[in-house]
């Protein structure tokens, strides 16, 4: 090998070493991380010993697992968050709340206190994606949820709207669905027993029935918030497992995951 060779070989060399770490680094902070909260959502299965309800890692009726399917299929990492300290949110994109506990669901609850609407508050504003899925009137803690929610220009009224008898599902049908990214090749979705959102300041209906908004959004500061006052597209809704094959709940699913990584800002 002449000496011109040699040093071809080491240049391309120190080449290979200091690219390799430096596109892992790229792809590694560039994918997108969906965080769902486990702290104000924190049932225990009394069988199991286990969290469960709303999670990720729940496989069955009660879970998230498909929806998180859909995050994973799009190039997303998904994680299981607590108390959203800014530690925590500063290593997560995207923030989902479900359902937080009532002394029914939870003993001792950890509720939204004020200094975590602070931190949720600032790391919105500074270009985080805060999607929160509530529930109905009996099943959702609304005075401290609405506290943070408020700070976005929404509220969750304390009702069930759609409810819906066994297996009459089209009792919990939504057709009339606006020109949304939400609703792009959706006709009918299934909301079961949900609660309506009021709106001030800068939020706006993505949804609204017979005067009364189911889904809502609002661009807050360099971040994005989405609300439903339900927990909506869990296992037991998503597909046809139940859902009759006319409702469109994982096409609603898919056109959501996509809509909260659009706002994802890259780092």
């Amino acid at each position: 090998m002449t000496s011109k060779e040699a040093f071809n070989w080491r240049r391309y060399f120190l080449f290979i070493i200091l690219i390799i770490p430096a596109l892992f680094a790229y792809n590694l902070f560039s994918q997108p991380v969906a965080g769902l909260d486990n702290w104000y959502n924190h049932e225990i299965n009394v069988k199991t010993g286990m969290p469960f309800h709303y999670l990720w890692s729940d496989t069955e009726f009660s879970g998230y697992s498909r929806w998180g399917e859909i995050f994973t299929g799009r190039g997303a990492k998904i994680t299981t968050v607590g108390r959203p300290a800014e530690a925590v949110l500063a290593k997560i994109n995207i923030y989902i709340i479900v359902d937080p506990d009532t002394t029914k669901e939870t003993p001792s609850p950890n509720y939204i206190e004020s200094d975590d609407i602070d931190v949720i508050k600032k790391w919105v504003e500074n270009g985080g994606v805060l999607a929160v899925l509530a529930n109905d009137a009996p099943n959702c803690e609304f005075t401290h949820l609405n506290k943070l929610m408020s700070q976005f220009g929404m509220t969750f009224n304390h009702v069930t709207l759609h409810p819906v008898t066994g297996s009459n599902y089209e009792m919990g049908a939504c057709t009339n669905l606006p020109d949304h990214p939400l609703f792009k090749g959706v006709t009918k979705i299934y909301i079961k027993e949900v609660s309506d959102i009021n709106l001030s300041g800068s939020a706006k209906a993505i949804l609204t029935e017979k005067s009364k908004v189911l889904m809502a959004e609002n661009r807050f500061g360099k971040g994005y918030v989405f609300a439903i006052g339900d927990p909506w597209i869990y296992n037991e809704y998503i597909d046809h497992d139940r859902l009759p094959e006319s409702f469109d709940n994982r096409k609603a699913a898919e056109n959501l995951t996509d809509l909260l990584l659009s706002y994802v800002k890259k780092k």
